[in-house]
């Protein structure tokens, strides 16, 4: 049996659609063989899901994907294999889940004050169904109160640098995020580089750090990268000795563009980040 490896998804718990056993069903139904939960700073599903994967005999591993703030930029490490109990961990975690209360209802304030948006906390709230309240989650609100036509939309003209709704990140340090994945025994992996629009020197200085600190793996394959992007992507992975991943990101069946599993492979020249599991 072909072995397909989907290391990248969400579920209701952040900013997902589907319960982390639904999500499962879905990744089982898709034919994958291998599959992870990494939802936005929260563990908080991956007991669920775990225990849908061991039902429907579906490999799991138990992941994270933390915000981490670099050089004035948000970036996001995935932390694949970690110990879902580990208290180290779960403390880091836990300041960032208070970061993310504080910036909703900042965020909600800001969309009164600057576009004379109401409610906008509780209608996120409504959405959101676990403990955390994402940007994704403002988004929806503003679609369905009309002030965009998509999520897309929502994000260009209210929650991006300069726009009414935009409250910059204050998450975890590089360091910070690799060491609490190393210490709960998990690889630390750069998600979608190609999305944070670095330059080459840029993308490879971080990449530099990224490795000295412990970082084991690069997101070669997303499913917000172009195929051109992956090559890109494996040569750089290559140049620093870094193993390869692949994940889709899915969110929920809302957008069709990021299915599970459907993904290239990975590039020849790649080690696959699953090689010694």
């Amino acid at each position: 049996m072909q072995q397909r490896y989907d290391l990248h998804s969400h579920s209701k718990a952040s900013d997902g659609t589907l319960s982390p056993a639904e999500l499962v069903c879905r990744a089982r139904a898709a034919g994958i063989t291998h599959f992870a939960l990494t939802d936005h700073d929260t563990l908080s599903g991956i007991a669920e899901a775990q225990g849908q994967a061991q039902a429907l005999g579906l490999g799991f591993t138990s992941g994270v994907e933390i915000s981490v703030s670099w050089n004035k930029r948000t970036l996001h490490l995935l932390g694949l294999g970690v110990d879902a109990n580990h208290p180290g961990l779960l403390q880091g975690l836990d300041g960032l889940l208070a970061f993310r209360v504080w910036r909703a209802e900042e965020i909600a304030r800001r969309l009164k004050r600057d576009a004379g948006i109401a409610d906008a906390l509780a209608g996120a709230a409504a959405l959101a169904q676990g403990d955390l309240i994402g940007r994704t989650h403002f988004a929806q609100f503003l679609v369905q109160a009309g002030r965009a036509k998509g999520v897309r939309e929502v994000f260009k003209h209210f929650l991006v640098n300069g726009k009414p709704g935009h409250v910059p990140g204050d998450w975890a340090s590089l360091e910070q995020a690799i060491g609490w994945i190393r210490a709960a025994g998990g690889q630390a992996v750069l998600a979608h580089p190609a999305r944070y629009s670095l330059t080459r020197n840029k993308l490879r200085g971080l990449l530099g750090q990224f490795q000295e600190l412990g970082g084991a793996g690069l997101e070669v394959v997303s499913g917000s990268h172009s195929l051109d992007d992956c090559q890109t992507m494996a040569h750089h992975a290559r140049d620093f000795a870094l193993l390869a991943s692949a994940g889709s990101d899915y969110h929920g069946p809302e957008s069709p563009w990021l299915e599970l599993g459907r993904l290239p492979p990975l590039p020849s020249i790649c080690r696959p980040i699953w090689q010694d599991w």
